[in-house]
């Protein structure tokens, strides 16, 4: 199954008298690489959600961020820490000892003081199983995107190997052709510099040049790594690494095809064949 790194999944739910969002993000990476983002009250569940999400990610930088906001119900009343009231009155008592003139403060203001409302207390079994809940539902959606994106990647891949396989067809059939031109131009040189030439010793030049210039080895091993990409193309697991060092094999044989090319239309094959392996590489770099 191929799996696009770059996706985007969001979700959120109630969970006791809280909403929990939570949203996941990912891109492209070498390995997988997992990024939490979490406000203090929800640190505890950490390691869990990180081993979830690496149970169904194995390549890709991911950022899993969670935030929760309250909910306003019927009949629900703020939970007050006295003992930081009774504290914040005090001090303010004697802060008001050193200023000329007191400055009046409302409840509201002393409510908005940080530490005087109390958070109600929520069992952490539950919210740990809502928020792993939360998290799988989002992590499925995260993936379904990744493979739909993945389909669009495959389809571009095998589009650039059904090109290049016929750019390797046109090389094979062009060697004989090749081989005849060098030896007609070969001929003629000779013929023009030398009265008597020795066509035998020209043939076994040419015996030489021919083998110096056979491609039909790089040819060979372009068409097996291009069906190694096909092959590689229809596996369930992880592919994007494989794939990867293939589009190396493929540039190597596409280079030392350009170093021995003999005339200008199998230098322009080699051009082709790297211009298609360097395009599929950019799209190789987002699969999983």
């Amino acid at each position: 199954m191929i799996r696009s790194m770059t996706a985007f999944a969001g979700n959120e739910a109630e969970i006791g008298n809280l909403t929990i969002n939570c949203e996941l993000r990912s891109v492209n990476h070498r390995y997988c690489d997992i990024t939490l983002k979490l406000p203090d009250r929800l640190r505890f569940i950490e390691a869990d959600l990180r081993s979830a999400i690496a149970a169904k990610i194995s390549r890709g930088k991911v950022e899993c961020s969670l935030s929760y906001k309250k909910q306003a119900k019927d009949g629900q009343s703020f939970i007050v820490n006295t003992n930081a009231v009774a504290a914040l009155l005090a001090a303010t008592d004697a802060i008001e000892q050193q200023m000329p003139a007191a400055l009046a403060f409302s409840a509201l203001d002393v409510l908005a003081f940080p530490g005087i409302q109390q958070e109600q207390d929520i069992d952490k079994d539950q919210l740990n199983q809502g928020i792993t809940a939360l998290l799988n539902q989002t992590l499925d959606q995260l993936l379904e995107t990744r493979e739909r994106e993945g389909a669009q990647l495959r389809a571009l891949v095998e589009e650039r190997c059904v090109k290049m396989q016929s750019f390797v067809a046109s090389a094979g059939k062009r060697i004989p052709e090749v081989l005849l031109l060098i030896r007609n131009k070969l001929k003629d040189k000779i013929t023009e510099l030398v009265a008597q030439p020795d066509f035998d010793r020209l043939e076994q030049e040419l015996v030489l040049l021919a083998q110096k210039l056979d491609i039909t080895e790089e040819l060979d091993r372009l068409n097996t790594h291009i069906t190694e990409v096909l092959r590689v193309l229809n596996q369930k697991e992880p592919v994007g690494r494989r794939l990867d060092f293939l589009m190396q094999e493929l540039n190597r044989e596409a280079n030392t095809l350009g170093s021995k090319s003999a005339d200008k239309e199998m230098t322009q094959i080699s051009i082709e064949l790297k211009v298609l392996i360097e395009q599929m590489r950019e799209q190789i770099q987002n699969i999983e």
